[in-house]
């Protein structure tokens, strides 16, 4: 049980302990504010505290299991790449792998609804890695929300390609571009980059799309969220009309289905998105009542049983802070938000991935797409503008069929 301090009107007995409040309330919904770091033009729901409130449901053993239609052997992939993939150890394709990869081999364009932990990435790189085998000289972008996915994305890529002479390059923000502009000049297969980098190389004429045949906006309603849509259009405009455009996103909004619409021609719908929240995540608030959310915070991170945590702030300046007083208290932490470079931010990332770190301290950057081995608690620190942003933050814990816990500060 995590616990907060209770007011002075409780009783004796439970005066200076800390417990959470696993009660729904009627009427604590609040109104979140519009976010100042990029999210231009985005609504401002209500949300309500009682949505951040759910156990943990026991898995049932009767659950059917999903059997694929396919197996990798069963996919006309060539020899050196099915070996790559049973390197993995990848021997059944996920749901989405399983529907995607087929449309994808047959060259369609692709409408892809899927929650991230899917297999997603692998169910587009494969069938593109194949058709730019068996044709060296094919161009494919890949164009993702965030640095950090761009690189995930090109490691993915990599680890499928070992042996095939296949290249790529990554281009984002928050790296010196003329290291991008020099490896673009090499033959490169995949180009992996962010919209407006990627807006960038195109406008210094740097880097030309009229060779590239294949486009994926992967995390697309994301993009969408940060305000990209017009560099999204701007570097599909320099594209040729006939192309091949897949498209994923973890939500279908009407301002997506227009773009759809605008994006691709005659596509394929898939969709294996489950529930909104894992049922095996485990979700609470931790009532602040005044006191000191630091203080409250340490007492958490300081129980043994907080291994590997992820802690997500709203602004770049309370991250860092609190990543210093943490640091200053005998924490081992890191942090990661848009004022820290690439490097800066591979490397807190990497620390925490092969705990080096117990916990990592973030603003929303991370809560799409990227995929962190067993983190055991997601706390915010800080209150989510939309429950999409809650969904994706604390989706980074429970992974596959791993238990998670949530934990959100109210004050």
């Amino acid at each position: 049980m995590y616990k907060t301090k209770t007011s002075k009107n409780n009783s004796g007995k439970n005066r200076g302990k800390y417990k959470t409040d696993s009660k729904r309330r009627k009427g604590s919904g609040f109104s979140s504010r519009r976010r100042s770091n990029g999210r231009r033009g985005a609504n401002t729901p209500k949300l309500d505290i009682s949505s951040f409130i759910k156990k943990a449901t026991t898995k049932v053993k009767t659950v059917e299991k999903f059997i694929p239609k396919y197996s990798f052997d069963d996919f006309p992939f060539n020899e050196v790449l099915k070996g790559n993939i049973l390197k993995k150890d990848y021997h059944q394709p996920t749901p989405i792998q399983d529907q995607a990869i087929p449309i994808v081999l047959a060259g369609k364009d692709i409408v892809g609804l899927a929650n991230t932990g899917t297999g997603k990435t692998a169910a587009f790189l494969l069938p593109l890695i194949n058709k730019v085998f068996l044709n060296k000289n094919e161009q494919i972008i890949i164009l993702t929300p965030t640095r950090e996915l761009a690189v995930q994305i090109e490691e993915e890529l990599r680890s499928f390609t070992n042996n095939m002479r296949i290249y790529s390059t990554v281009c984002v923000g928050g790296t010196p571009i003329y290291r991008q502009i020099s490896k673009l000049k090499r033959p490169n297969q995949f180009v992996i980059g962010t919209p407006g980098r990627i807006m960038d190389l195109v406008k210094r004429k740097v880097l030309k799309l009229d060779s590239f045949k294949t486009i994926v906006l992967d995390e697309a309603d994301r993009m969408l969220d940060m305000g990209f849509v017009n560099d999204m259009r701007f570097v599909m405009s320099k594209m040729p009309q006939e192309r091949h455009t897949l498209f994923f996103s973890a939500t279908m909004s009407e301002t997506i289905k227009l773009l759809i619409k605008d994006f691709l021609k005659d596509p394929v719908s898939v969709s294996v998105k489950t529930q909104s929240v894992p049922t095996n995540i485990d979700q609470d608030i931790v009532k602040i009542n005044g006191k000191n959310k630091i203080d409250i915070l340490e007492k958490l991170l300081i129980n043994p049983k907080f291994t590997k945590v992820l802690v997500f702030g709203r602004t770049k300046h309370g991250v860092e802070k609190l990543n210093k007083e943490l640091s200053k208290r005998g924490i081992k932490t890191e942090s990661i938000h848009g004022d820290k470079n690439q490097g800066q931010r591979q490397r807190s990332l990497q620390k925490f991935k092969e705990n080096g770190v117990q916990t990592l301290i973030a603003t929303d950057v991370v809560a799409r797409g990227l995929d962190i081995n067993n983190v055991t608690h997601v706390i915010n620190y800080e209150l989510p503008t939309t429950y999409d942003d809650y969904v994706h933050r604390i989706g980074r814990t429970g992974r596959g069929d791993k238990t998670g816990k949530a934990l959100t500060f109210v004050d």
